[in-house]
């Protein structure tokens, strides 16, 4: 059955001039209580830009914590395609705070998903919550299973260690099960699966919604380690596409990222522990002119991302032990003369990202 998408336009449907001048290097962030220390076990989670600021962390010398790694004879390049190191624990990307608050739920014993196992007509199996986590697929339902069984207590152990806890929303869209609604990463049928309009539904989260399943989430945080702090990102990344019914990619994504920010706003307001950083702001703010954004309006250029993160070191970490700029002002000067071309912004390119099966 063809999945109901409407799917972002390409960049000929916009025009922009290429003779813009160069963004100020704006601060939005005002006064953060969050103080980041090299030796604070900072874990990640949330939607494919969340893997840069992993990436970031690592580069500036702090204590970016994965609890999952791969068996040492995977080699550093084999293990990232396999999904280690991404995030803190090998559960690939978290679109929503509903989806989030189910892996706890999982790995905690609370839930388990009627829909547990994806058959491939080859005869190999994927993990409906992690479809893309093992490449090529696993060579049993029981070799999943165990797998799965390994990945969660990894996730237990994460929760229980980490000091910081970095979590990026991404998208109010998701697909569900009608049976007992467990959220998949992405509609079923596209990275593995079976579409069937009898068993999946597609639903668009409320604020109110992800304000629940995150007060759900920091709740149990707390619960088995009280001292955490939770620092909270929206993505400036636009929808790649759309199920919502009668609706246009753009408005779509104006809708779920002002239902993200909004969530992200309450719960901060709400909790001295909980942290927003404006990542979205920077990147999407008139005063960047749009040039924050690869050629395909889509991605965040990798200058983009060194704005986010020198920003970042600046207002959430302690001034001493690690790197506070992840990349040299002599290179943000000449980033800052040109348009970013698809060489430019290569690495941006790197991250693993769900929604790019769409346009296969």
């Amino acid at each position: 059955m063809p999945h109901p998408y409407r799917t972002f336009p390409d960049k000929a449907f916009w025009r922009r001039s290429v003779a813009q001048p160069a963004p100020a290097d704006i601060d939005p962030v005002g006064v953060l209580e969050l103080q980041i220390t090299p030796e604070m076990k900072v874990a990640t989670a949330g939607s494919c830009f969340a893997q840069h600021i992993a990436r970031h962390l690592k580069k500036s010398g702090y204590n970016y914590y994965v609890a999952e790694t791969g068996h040492p004879l995977l080699g550093e390049p084999l293990a990232e395609a396999q999904g280690y190191g991404l995030y803190s624990a090998r559960y690939g990307n978290i679109y929503t705070a509903r989806q989030l608050r189910q892996l706890i739920d999982r790995a905690y014993g609370r839930f388990s998903p009627v829909e547990d196992v994806w058959t491939q007509p080859d005869g190999t199996v994927l993990d409906p919550f992690r479809p893309s986590a093992q490449p090529g697929g696993f060579a049993s339902a029981f070799e999943m299973r165990a797998d799965r069984d390994w990945h969660l207590a990894r996730v237990r152990e994460m929760f229980k260690a980490l000091d910081v806890f970095v979590f990026t929303l991404g998208l109010t869209e998701c697909w569900l099960s009608r049976e007992d609604g467990a959220v998949f990463p992405i509609c079923p049928g596209v990275e593995g699966g079976v579409f069937d309009p009898e068993k999946h539904v597609f639903h668009n989260m409320t604020v109110v919604e992800v304000v629940d399943d995150m007060k759900a989430v920091i709740d149990h945080l707390r619960s088995v380690n009280p001292t955490a702090e939770v620092l909270l990102t929206v993505s400036p990344v636009p929808l790649a596409a759309t199920a919502q019914p009668n609706a246009h990619v753009l408005s779509a994504t104006t809708y779920s990222k002002a239902v993200l920010r909004a969530a992200a706003g309450m719960l901060s307001d709400a909790d001295a522990k909980v942290h927003y950083f404006p990542s979205y702001e920077i990147i999407t703010s008139n005063a960047s002119r749009g040039r924050y954004y690869a050629e395909d309006l889509r991605n965040v250029t990798e200058d983009g991302v060194n704005h986010v993160m020198r920003l970042v070191l600046k207002h959430a970490t302690a001034s001493s032990g690690a790197s506070r700029d992840p990349v040299p002002a002599t290179s943000r000067a000449a980033a800052a003369d040109q348009r970013p071309s698809q060489t430019d912004v290569s690495e941006w390119v790197e991250v693993m990202c769900d929604e790019e099966a769409l346009d296969r």
